[in-house]
């Protein structure tokens, strides 16, 4: 699969697209799998809760009461 980047140049207005070098697709393959983890850490912290909260028979709101 080929990627490709569009570079703009606001001073003259013109633009090219070219293909990715392999830097540049290493970089951006590294913070594709960061934000995946990120993503992943995000629903596993979600699904922590609402098990947490099934558990001790309350909903989100009653919990928000609870602490605040």
């Amino acid at each position: 699969m080929t990627y490709k980047i569009t570079e703009y140049f606001s001073d003259t207005k013109e633009s090219i697209e070219r293909d990715a070098t392999k830097e540049e697709l290493a970089a951006f393959k590294t913070r594709e799998a960061k934000y995946k983890a990120l993503d992943l850490a995000k629903e596993e912290k979600a699904l922590a809760k609402a098990a947490l909260l099934e558990k001790l028979g309350i909903t989100e709101d009653e919990a928000k009461l609870l602490l605040g």
